[in-house]
């Protein structure tokens, strides 16, 4: 049913094999996509992220609402408003 299939990696441009052993497991699991990487690829990008329960990076903010000082584990951008937990919480209940 499955054969194998050549892909190419999206971050090193090299191609790889997509065996029919991997394409039956792909199926199993229910997923929809394609591998977009390679193998090497894969396991550099886990390597990088971040551990599970480190601690984020985080950035120093002024809340949108009610102007008092905060912390956001994202990088604020000019064009967007940012809120303190109060507040944030406050216009989710709403």
């Amino acid at each position: 049913m499955y054969e194998d299939k050549t892909l190419v990696c999206k971050d090193c441009g090299k191609e790889f094999i997509w065996t029919a052993g991997e394409q039956e497991f792909y199926a199993e699991k229910g997923f929809q996509n394609e591998p977009t990487r390679c193998r090497d690829c894969r396991i550099a990008r886990k390597a990088n992220r971040p551990a599970a329960g480190a601690p984020r990076e985080m950035h120093d903010a002024i809340c949108a609402n009610c102007g008092k000082p905060t912390q956001v584990p994202f990088l604020p951008r000019e064009d967007r408003p940012v809120y303190c937990s109060e507040c944030f919480a406050a216009m989710r209940r709403q």
